[in-house]
């Protein structure tokens, strides 16, 4: 077996798939099995179950994916050092992010370590703050950055930032508040963006409602929303009212083309999260990336 058919059986097996494999690698999916049949052949085995829909392992399949990961991690290791050696450190990390880290956070900290590693590349990929776990889990990234904290025995959470969650409205609307305070209660009348499931934004507003005994319908929701950006522009246009990030309203503020409000009755303060998997071993080039993390925010 080489190190193209373990790349290949290891995307396979995160992806579930042939042809995703086959495009995360640049190549055809006819050369693809051909990978897989050569390293079934030599190891004179099964290793993926292609008798349905659904790829899987089989159970040699199972026992040879952590094999190929330690195998296919040693090589990384031995290629850095000797990049490291030759005084240029390089290589691809893998980084997924839900939509306030994305915009708002991710950007500064990539500038800063690339000014330090220039020859380092990135491939970033959005999920909302859930999805993110699973895709750390199946090995398909290295990192994430979330607006939630959930927990999981497998996963490593490191506090970055604090945040808000503030009420927004079009600039020139009109709402009783009292000194930049509105009451709950008077925003039952009103029409709402929320964002959809999965989003840490949604999760903490739904804890905070709960905590005053009150459901997520008990605003008036008109339209579950994916991004974050399409939520405020929706605002803007006088759709509804929302609930999002105090982070991503500077410039609309500053512009006047929304005004913000605290909820009385909600607790609507939270954290921002680096993570990653405990049970993988990462590479030097990671262990890098980890280590720029504590220090960019300490």
């Amino acid at each position: 077996m080489d190190f193209k058919q373990l790349e290949t059986f290891i995307e396979i097996a995160k992806h579930r798939s042939f042809s995703k494999a086959a495009k995360e690698l640049f190549l055809t999916q006819p050369t693809i099995t051909t990978h897989i049949q050569n390293l079934e052949k030599d190891l004179g085995t099964i290793l993926i179950n292609r008798n349905n829909k659904n790829i899987s392992l089989t159970e040699p399949g199972e026992i040879l994916y952590s094999h190929a990961l330690e195998i296919l991690n040693s090589r990384k290791k031995a290629l850095f050092s000797l990049k490291e050696y030759e005084g240029k450190i390089e290589g691809v990390i893998d980084i997924t992010s839900s939509s306030i880290p994305e915009t708002y956070i991710l950007p500064d900290i990539l500038k800063s370590f690339i000014n330090d590693f220039p020859d380092v590349k990135f491939t970033i990929t959005h999920h909302d703050s859930h999805d993110a776990i699973d895709e750390i889990l199946n090995e398909k990234v290295n990192f994430g950055f979330v607006g939630s904290k959930i927990p999981n025995p497998q996963i490593q959470y490191t506090d970055l930032i604090k945040d808000e969650l503030v009420l927004i409205t079009p600039y020139n609307y009109d709402i009783i508040s009292d000194d930049s305070y509105v009451s709950i209660s008077s925003l039952k009348s009103e029409n709402f963006i929320m964002r959809k499931e999965g989003s840490g934004t949604r999760r903490v507003i739904i804890n905070e409602l709960k905590r005053n005994n009150l459901p997520l319908d008990y605003f008036n929701i008109l339209a579950h929303v994916e991004s974050n950006e399409a939520t405020k522009e929706m605002v803007k246009k006088g759709i509804g009212l929302s609930i999002v990030s105090n982070k991503s309203i500077v410039d609309d503020i500053s512009s006047k083309s929304l005004k913000s409000y605290k909820i009385k009755e909600l607790d609507l303060k939270r954290k921002f999260y680096f993570i990653y998997s405990k049970k993988r071993i990462n590479t030097p080039l990671e262990e890098k990336f980890i280590d720029h993390i504590s220090n960019f925010f300490e």
